[in-house]
């Protein structure tokens, strides 16, 4: 009976380790595809990362943040976090004094059609789309950021899937070994002669 149990457990060690091994496999895919498509894209905005005179007027914060990526392609999630977060983000505060899209586009909206036609008007109104247009850079940046991110944990699940597969393989081999030595140690005694 204990053979039978120590098969059992070793046979559906094994079964687990064969899904931790596919579950592998498809998190390491996951993971390339991920990278290679956050990489892909981003390179096509072909966005260089600010450096020297481009760093200038930034808080201290938005400086650091930025350094170590200084005058490369923004071509990873990281670099795309720091450049929406601490450049694109930056200057859209400066260039609105703090405000938000809402705030500014609910400024111009409460506006008379004489208001908005002024050169005040029309200087809101420019203010109302660039704060748009650098939500919008952001935003999809944060996405690419977002999405390397994902992929970077479908790695280390990977390895953490292949390291699980492994440890239950060599236990389940040691199921099975000493499944055999209990199988043996049970048949033995019965093969003993009876003396009189």
């Amino acid at each position: 009976m204990r053979a039978f149990l120590d098969k059992l457990v070793s046979w559906t060690g094994v079964a687990v380790a064969a899904v931790l091994l596919i579950a592998g496999g498809l998190l390491t895919w996951a993971n390339s595809f991920i990278g290679d498509q956050v990489h892909d894209q981003l390179v096509m905005q072909d966005i260089t990362m600010p450096e020297g005179d481009a760093l200038g007027g930034l808080a201290d914060e938005d400086v650091s943040a930025l350094e170590k990526y200084a005058g490369s392609a923004l071509d990873t999630g990281p670099e795309a976090k720091a450049y929406a977060d601490h450049y694109i983000l930056a200057h859209m505060n400066a260039a609105s004094d703090g405000r938000t899209y809402q705030q500014v586009s609910g400024e111009f909206l409460a506006l008379d059609d004489e208001a908005k036609a002024s050169e005040e008007g029309q200087a809101l109104a420019g203010l109302r789309q660039t704060l748009f247009m650098g939500n919008t850079l952001r935003g999809l940046l944060l996405y690419g950021y977002a999405f390397a991110t994902i992929g970077t944990i479908a790695g280390f699940a990977a390895i953490a899937a292949f390291v699980g597969a492994f440890v239950l393989l060599a236990l389940a081999l040691l199921g099975m070994r000493h499944a055999r030595q209990t199988d043996r140690a049970e048949v033995a005694p019965q093969l003993e002669p009876v003396t009189v």
